[in-house]
């Protein structure tokens, strides 16, 4: 039988890992780095904007959706591989 994932440890890692890329976006955008990435961030997140707010919005943000797709993903791991 293969071991369970846990859950709440692969949700952090994902809110860590989509809070992180927000940040270092919006860090390195305003130099005119990866201008490509943050139109791609305007569309998707409805939160992110450049500027500190904007910036603090998106990361609380795409953590909690780095969280719930983690969580998901290791739900359904668990789910289906018993």
């Amino acid at each position: 039988m293969a071991k369970e994932w846990n859950e709440l440890a692969l949700g952090y890692a994902g809110a860590v890992v989509g809070a992180g890329c927000v940040l270092i976006l919006s860090i390195i955008s305003p130099w005119g780095m990866y201008t490509g990435a943050m139109q791609l961030m305007r569309q998707r997140h409805m939160f992110w904007s450049l500027g500190f707010g904007g910036t603090l919005a998106g990361l609380v943000e795409a953590a909690v959706l780095g969280f719930i797709a983690g969580y998901a993903v290791a739900w359904l791991y668990n789910k289906f591989n018993r």
